[in-house]
């Protein structure tokens, strides 16, 4: 597994991966902060794609992502990962709409259990995703980044 820490406005970034794809992009603020095994290398090379990408996104420039992701999950938690890619730059959707979405209309708890763990935040907008109410819901890297996210893609 390759790793490498971009910097960004909101925090450093942990990207890792192998040749199958992303594995992680683990914001480095709030409670989910990944740690960098023993055997990871580092390969800034191997992420200067992602590393580019993500660096258009902060600056405005970017609306969505063309990178090969790997994330790591059981069947339901890649299905609700698979539905958040499909929410629009610049929009918002609840827990129920993504449960409907995925044919479970009845499991918008399960939904953010999934959410919460999916591990390639960004690019896997989890950060879209806002409770029934309208309301910002918990965010892994806390509610201010999930608000700074929403406000750069308004």
């Amino acid at each position: 597994m390759y790793y490498h820490i971009v910097e960004s406005p909101i925090s450093p970034i942990l990207l890792a991966g192998d040749e199958a794809g992303l594995k992680y992009v683990n914001i480095r603020k709030g409670k989910k902060k990944v740690k960098v095994p023993d055997g990871w290398v580092e390969n800034e090379e191997f992420f200067r794609d992602v590393s580019g990408q993500l660096e258009a996104y902060f600056a405005g420039e970017l609306k969505s992502f063309d990178v090969e992701l790997a994330p790591e999950g059981t069947e339901f938690q890649k299905s609700v990962w698979k539905a958040l890619c499909e929410i629009p730059y610049g929009e918002t959707w609840t827990y129920g709409e993504i449960a409907k979405r995925i044919g479970n209309p009845k499991a918008p708890r399960a939904v953010g259990l999934a959410n919460n763990r999916n591990p390639i935040s960004i690019l896997v907008p989890c950060h879209r995703v806002i409770g029934a109410n309208g309301k910002l819901t918990g965010y892994a890297s806390g509610l201010d980044v999930k608000e700074f996210l929403l406000k750069l893609e308004e």
